[in-house]
């Protein structure tokens, strides 16, 4: 099992960016398949970006590509998901979650960090 923490939300203005962080627990974090996910209010939680166990390969949401980037540190045990130029349709509370096989099914999951983008 795998413990999750997100950090590094916040509020910004549209156009800035804000980078967050997945701190995981454990030593086989390398094991995990990682993704960010996030609940917009009124909404249904959506998938943002994946990233494989070595971290060769990525997939995100139409919606973030371009602007998005999700990378891991598997020594740090930590996977980040740098955000630019934010777009106020980007307000949610953002997701971490790991995968113990592939990047379909995701079996653990953090509290979640809020970030906020004013107009």
């Amino acid at each position: 099992q795998v413990q999750l923490v997100e950090s590094g939300g916040g509020l910004v203005q549209a156009g800035g960016s804000l980078r967050l962080s997945c701190a995981a627990s454990g030593r086989t974090f390398s094991s995990y398949g990682m993704g960010w996910f996030r609940r917009a209010p009124g909404k249904e939680r959506e998938f943002v970006a994946a990233i494989s166990r070595d971290g060769g390969t990525t997939h995100y949401a139409d919606s973030v590509k371009g602007r998005f980037t999700i990378s891991r540190d598997n020594a740090k045990n930590t996977v980040y998901l740098q955000m630019n130029s934010l777009k106020p349709e980007d307000t949610a509370v953002y997701y971490c979650a790991a995968a113990r096989y592939g990047l379909n099914v995701f079996d653990y999951w953090g509290q979640g960090t809020q970030v906020t983008v004013s107009s």
